[in-house]
């Protein structure tokens, strides 16, 4: 499975203190838990939402992720998370798998879903093109391979700015 990274991309625009500090002493706590259970912390999520506080764990697992996993984290987690009483307000704790349509963002990522449909955004443009959509080809060299309709993209990981799989229908 690998080693959990310590840095979690959060989609809020901007980062509290307080969200950050969170999020450090969240992962110190659950990820060696989640590793325990055979699976990786993949990504942190604390903001507020509609309805309130929100913290979400999402997990992944070279196999995947089920119910019962999220279940079992959501049990465990949530008991270790409030004996440590890390947040000092009321929050909900959510926890989820990255989706079908799940964010690639370790090289080992474009190895294990190699063949798959992806949408891949670049810092800049390459050949005039910024978004490029194909089938994940060979990684090597730190440079990927996108098989699209116009044929073969090679993408430099450095030059990466998101990707994410694709939902195929």
């Amino acid at each position: 499975m690998g080693t959990c990274p310590l840095f979690f991309i959060c989609e809020t625009v901007m980062e509290t203190e307080q969200q950050t500090a969170v999020h450090v002493r969240v992962a110190a706590l659950v990820a060696p838990l989640i590793a325990d259970l055979g699976l990786e912390l993949f990504e942190i999520q604390f903001r507020r939402e509609g309805h309130g506080w929100v913290l979400r764990l999402i997990i992944d697992s070279e196999t995947g992720i089920t119910v019962d996993n999220c279940t079992q984290v959501s049990r465990e987690a949530g008991n270790l998370l409030e004996i440590e009483d890390v947040i000092d307000h009321a929050y909900q704790l959510e926890v989820s798998s990255p989706g079908l349509d799940r964010p690639l963002r370790r090289e080992q990522d474009f190895h294990h879903f190699t063949g798959r449909l992806a949408k891949i955004k670049t810092s800049r443009p390459l050949d005039g093109q910024q978004v490029f959509v194909g089938r994940l080809g060979p990684l090597q060299d730190g440079v990927l391979t996108l098989v699209c309709e116009q044929g073969e993209v090679r993408i430099p990981m450095g030059e990466i700015a998101k990707a994410r799989l694709e939902i195929e229908f």
